[in-house]
């Protein structure tokens, strides 16, 4: 756990950093716009995600299902296998509000701690589930951070 807090840690001033720079329009990556998670069943992955983010995907195919997150993609992919051991792969934080309330909130849908909610310094708090598929979901609270317009 003491790794993960210093990773986490290196990993929030880099963001500050970057965010501080003021350069976006030079910088080679514009930012994440898509995460794409392995959805074996991908109707219940579906069903689970949709409840999960209270909205409906605005993209439904037999193939890929996509959900638009405050202008970011979560997209589900029937195709893509599950990383072993599950939860193994990288790791997605998404921004929320209250990290210990919404992975309780979680577990109770029907996902697996994975990481309990821990402060890592800096205010920014974080945590971990993995979904019903084997998908790790990070969540993280973090003042400091703003996404660029």
């Amino acid at each position: 756990m003491v790794r993960i807090a210093g990773i986490l840690a290196v990993a929030t001033l880099a963001l500050a950093a970057c965010s501080d720079s003021g350069d976006q329009a030079k910088a080679r990556l514009q930012g994440l716009q898509t995460v794409v998670y392995a959805a074996p069943d991908l109707k219940r992955a579906k069903e689970w995600y949709s409840e999960v983010l209270g909205i409906e995907p605005y993209f439904d195919e037999a193939f890929y299902v996509g959900f638009n997150v405050g202008g970011f993609e979560l997209a589900l992919d029937p195709s893509r296998p599950v990383a072993r051991p599950a939860g193994s792969g990288a790791i997605v934080y998404w921004g929320v509000d209250d990290v210990e309330g919404e992975l309780k909130r979680l577990v109770g849908l029907g996902a697996t701690l994975h990481a309990p909610f821990q402060d890592v310094g800096g205010g920014v708090q974080v945590g971990t589930v993995l979904d019903p598929f084997g998908n790790a979901l990070g969540l993280i609270y973090n003042p400091r951070f703003e996404i660029d317009d």
